[in-house]
C-alpha cells in the first residue's frame, strides 16, 4: 500500500513500524459500479480512502432531483461526515460510478489511532480542513459563478475527473441541464 503511505507522508512522515500499525487498523472493501457505499437513513460508522475507482456523494430531494455534493477518485476521502461524526443516520447516499476499491477505517479505530499517534491526529485534522475548504469553495462557486465559469474551474482543478464522468452526472454537479452542459466550451 505504497500509495497510501505516500498520501500520509505528504503531511507527516511515518516509520515502517508506524505505517504497519496504521495500515493494520484499516480494511479493504471492493464495490462494483452502481453499488452503494452509504445509503441515506442508514448508520455510517466508517471513513473511506479511495484506492481505485470513482464515487459520488449526493442527495435526492422530494422532487426527485439529484444534488451531487462530491466526487471521490483515487487518493481522496469520502463519507457522510455529519452522520459519521455525530452518530446519526446518513443524510446523503454514496455510490460507485466505477468499480472501486477502498481502504476503510472505523470511527473507533480512527479515534484510537489519533489518541495513540498525535502526528496522525494532525494528519486527519489537516485532511478535514482541506475538505472543508473545498466544500466552501464549491458552495461559493455555485452561488456566484455562471455555468461556464463553474465548468472552467472544475476543468482547471481536476481535468482527469471530467473525462471519467457521464454527462448527466457532470451536469448535475455543475447545477445545469444536459443541454446547457453541451454548450459549454473547454478552456
Amino acid at each position: 500500500m505504497n500509495t497510501f503511505r505516500q498520501h500520509i507522508e505528504k503531511i507527516t512522515p511515518v516509520t515502517d513500524e508506524e505505517f504497519e500499525y496504521i495500515f493494520s487498523l484499516f480494511s479493504i472493501k471492493k464495490l462494483r459500479k452502481h453499488q452503494f457505499l452509504v445509503q441515506e437513513d442508514h448508520e455510517v460508522t466508517n471513513d473511506y480512502w479511495v484506492i481505485s475507482g470513482l464515487l459520488k456523494a449526493y442527495h435526492i430531494n422530494e422532487d426527485g432531483k439529484m444534488h451531487i455534493l462530491q466526487f471521490a477518485m483515487e487518493d481522496w476521502w469520502i463519507s457522510d461526515y455529519q452522520a459519521y461524526n455525530n452518530k446519526t443516520l446518513a443524510t446523503i447516499s454514496i455510490d460507485c460510478i466505477e468499480d472501486s476499491e477502498l481502504l476503510v477505517i472505523s470511527k473507533e479505530n480512527k479515534e484510537k489511532l489519533c489518541s495513540e499517534m498525535h502526528t496522525l491526529a494532525n494528519f486527519f485534522r489537516k485532511k478535514s480542513n482541506i475538505g472543508y475548504v473545498a466544500l466552501q469553495q464549491r458552495i461559493l462557486m455555485l452561488l456566484e459563478k455562471n455555468p461556464q465559469e463553474r465548468y472552467n474551474r472544475l476543468y482547471q482543478l481536476t481535468p482527469q475527473l471530467l473525462q471519467r464522468l457521464p454527462k448527466t452526472l457532470l451536469a448535475a454537479y455543475l447545477g445545469v441541464s444536459r443541454e446547457t452542459l453541451s454548450r459549454l466550451k473547454q478552456p
